[in-house]
């Protein structure tokens, strides 16, 4: 049974594994040009495995200790998994033990296949949804791997690396834009989050965004689910 929950699973896996390879790729090859060891990589990558937070933990490592600092960016890099856990509250009850992985393992990725993916007859739905996420993150430690190693052994300038998973965040959005031929959650998000950040400012902009988002969606829920006909 479990079997063939994860050989169903791997290819919805598929397009999470090319970006994840090289994103992890580019976090090991940016963490280790900075000069922090490389166990830190390997370590974020399986016990923190944040996406973008690690990117940014990469700038905390290098600065003076600063609790309350690194709190409030972590809140406002990760403050839309506040908005993830909340629409995953049903789907998560049936996981059993499997409940806090499952929690731990909600990266945007994954949570986009999660909502999507259906599995196929004869599935079962726990083990389908358990083992895209361990593909997920399994992804990412092999990129994380594979940067430490290559940052190690060939010298790299590491200018612009970072903004792999921007755009990530980018290809994502216009898969699914091309995907749906309702594009009004997705225009809302631009507008909203344009406004969000002429009005907030870039250093507070998101977590604005978010709300904003979160409450459009429940507003216009019925507009926002309905597929246009042609």
């Amino acid at each position: 049974m479990k079997s063939k929950a994860l050989k169903a699973a791997f290819p919805y896996t598929l397009p999470v594994m090319m970006g994840y390879l090289f994103l992890g790729m580019a976090f090991g090859i940016l963490l280790t040009s900075k000069g922090i060891a490389y166990g830190w990589a390997l370590f974020m990558s399986l016990f923190v495995y944040a996406g973008s937070m690690q990117f940014v933990a990469i700038e905390l490592l290098l600065v003076p200790f600063a609790p309350l600092s690194a709190a409030l960016v972590t809140l406002m890099v990760n403050a839309r998994h506040l908005f993830y856990g909340l629409s995953m509250l049903e789907p998560f009850k049936m996981m059993g033990k499997l409940k806090p992985y499952m929690i731990f393992s909600l990266s945007d990725e994954t949570y986009s296949l999660e909502c999507a993916a259906k599995p196929p007859e004869g599935i079962d739905r726990k083990f389908f949804l358990f083992f895209i996420a361990l593909l997920d993150q399994s992804y990412w430690v092999l990129g994380t791997l594979a940067g430490v190693l290559a940052g190690n052994i060939f010298p790299f300038d590491s200018t612009g690396i970072d903004f792999a998973m921007t755009a990530l965040f980018l290809v994502i959005f216009l898969e699914q834009w091309e995907s749906t031929s309702n594009h009004i959650p997705a225009a809302a998000g631009l507008i909203l989050t344009v406004i969000c950040l002429v009005t907030a400012g870039s250093d507070n902009f998101l977590l604005f965004s978010m709300a904003g988002i979160l409450v459009f969606l429940i507003l216009f829920r019925k507009q926002c689910t309905t597929e246009k006909t042609l």
